[in-house]
């Protein structure tokens, strides 16, 4: 009988229906002539939102005009009963239709008010023929105002039990499981592998106490993700870590076991402007801006590479204290510390504050356009093995006798430049200039990629991307360090397209090559394929 035109309305809102009562259905019969109108199909109301006001005034209604047909029944309705509400932009919308439900809840709230003027002793003030006419309608809409109560009844109903039964009033999981089929040839030992079938589940626990700040905690289990350490991994059969796949989670002494892999705490301080940030396990990825658009392992690049500037991952942090500070919207500071692998309880010695190896990282952000960002970051870290630690390649680390550990300072870049609404050019380049805490030895390590991104390919939420770029190469050395082996430039290649089945799931073909893996000639190209499955919740 009624179109629906809101699907939530307030009571109080809906109780214009009442224009139905005495007098004011003949005035609408009589200056609507020109069609034949029902009554209850005359009654056009205006569906508020939950935050409507009431009026006091017919006069408060801008769109409501002594000239409308219902003026007359409007103003009675408002000045007399006080049971009409309005839009806070102070309009009442008075053509919007509505359902013969909205039509019995708006006349039940008039109902409620004539009683409540009724027992104050105020009668008088309520007509015989206003109460006749109610009375009618109530019979009339029994069956809707039934419906309705048994409705409200219900949801009261699963609202106690849901609030019941709800796992936590401040804690959300989020999740996201990742399947994928990988398969590879060449690197340094010229191998050739099966199709392996890589997993890994993480689940995330995201608990706010203000609304503000974010707690989570998040656990994690996987397999043949690892790197060459894991003797089952792509990694240790081609001999190279610069094949290995963007997820990095498992290894074959821990396979499918859900460990703790982030715990970290952060809140706002000086009117939000500074967020401060405390981790007792995490990475600087986790908290410090990445403006690569395929830096998510489940999402984004199919190789560990592709993903983000290992500067991120350098001296395998696993905890960090830092902040950001938000200067202006064209620029920001972030800022932190952290360890991994703490030596001792005892601060102090090499490893820093608190033992292990360390980072101490900043970074400026800078956003020139809209649709330009740019960062600039520097990192001075200690390792306690001659290696940088960021797992990307074997060859990461200085070639010299009684180099037990390093200092390095690295100076990176980053660029991020939507060219298009659908296209964007990213691109980030690193030195990094490690030196023996034992001895002169130095070894500068470079490198780089570019990429071109676009979104929306092909269907919306898809997501194609090509990659070029330089794994981590020892460059120059010096004093009693050598190059080693390197004797010629690494490059990676990757062609990847993201295909969004629905909302949570999505399908990810993609290959990439690696040239000169480790920076050594004869070793062969390797080619690794790639099929990841990725659904979240």
């Amino acid at each position: 009988m009624f179109k629906v035109k809101s699907s939530s309305v307030s009571v109080v809102c809906l109780s214009f229906l009442t224009l139905s009562l005495s007098s004011n259905l003949a005035h609408a019969e009589t200056t609507t002539s020109s069609v034949s109108v029902d009554p209850y199909k005359a009654i056009q109301l205006a569906p508020l939102s939950p935050q409507a006001q009431n009026v006091t005034s017919v006069s408060q209604l801008s769109d409501v005009k002594p000239t409308d047909w219902a003026f007359t029944a409007l103003q009675s309705l408002v000045e007399r009963y006080g049971c009409i509400a309005g839009y806070p932009d102070s309009t009442y919308r008075g053509k919007q239709a509505t359902s013969r439900y909205e039509f019995a809840a708006g006349l039940n709230a008039c109902l409620d008010k004539i009683n409540e003027i009724i027992s104050a002793g105020l009668a008088d003030k309520v007509s015989k023929e206003d109460l006749a006419t109610l009375q009618k309608l109530q019979e009339e809409f029994a069956a809707e105002l039934a419906t309705l109560r048994g409705r409200v009844d219900a949801l009261d109903a699963k609202t106690a039990k849901l609030e019941a039964q709800q796992f936590s009033t401040t804690t959300k999981l989020t999740g996201e499981v990742i399947f994928s089929a990988t398969a590879g040839s060449g690197g340094p030992t010229n191998a050739r592998s099966n199709v392996t079938l890589g997993n890994r589940t993480r689940l995330v626990l995201n608990t706010s106490f203000t609304g503000k700040d974010l707690l989570r905690t998040r656990l994690e289990a996987g397999n043949n993700f690892g790197s060459t350490s894991d003797t089952s991994s792509l990694a240790a059969l081609l001999g190279t870590n610069t094949v290995r796949i963007g997820p990095g989670s498992g290894n074959s002494s821990s396979a499918n076991t859900f460990n703790l892999t982030l715990l970290d705490y952060k809140f706002p301080i000086f009117d939000n402007k500074v967020t401060l940030y405390v981790a007792p396990v995490s990475f600087p990825d986790e908290f410090f801006a990445v403006l690569s658009p395929v830096a998510s392992n489940g999402q984004g690049s199919i190789s560990r590479f592709g993903r983000f500037d290992p500067l991120m991952r350098i001296a395998g942090t696993s905890s960090l204290f830092a902040f950001d500070w938000k200067v202006s919207d064209q620029f920001k500071i972030q800022a932190g510390y952290g360890s991994s692998n703490p030596a001792s309880a005892s601060p102090g010695g090499q490893g820093g504050l608190f033992g292990g190896s360390t980072i101490a990282l900043v970074q400026l952000l800078f956003k020139p356009a809209e649709n330009l960002d740019a960062s600039v970051t520097y990192t001075n870290t200690y390792h306690q093995s001659n290696s940088l630690g960021t797992g990307l390649v074997s060859t990461e680390s200085i070639s010299a006798a009684g180099v037990t550990s390093l200092r390095a300072n690295s100076i990176a870049g980053n660029l991020a430049w939507k060219v298009t609404p659908k296209i964007t050019f990213h691109t980030w380049g690193t030195v990094i200039f490690a030196d023996s805490v034992n001895n002169s030895a130095s070894t500068t390590f470079t490198t780089w990629i570019t990429g071109l991104t676009f979104n929306d390919l092909f269907s919306e939420g898809s997501m194609g991307s090509v990659l070029f770029g330089q794994p981590i190469n020892r460059s120059s050395a010096s004093g009693l360090a050598t190059l080693g082996t390197v004797n010629s430039t690494p490059y990676h290649l990757e062609l990847f397209y993201r295909y969004r089945l629905s909302k949570n799931i999505s399908i990810t073909p993609g290959v990439f090559w690696v040239f000169n893996p480790e920076g050594v000639s004869s070793n062969s190209t390797a080619t690794v394929g790639v099929i990841r499955t990725t659904f979240s919740f």
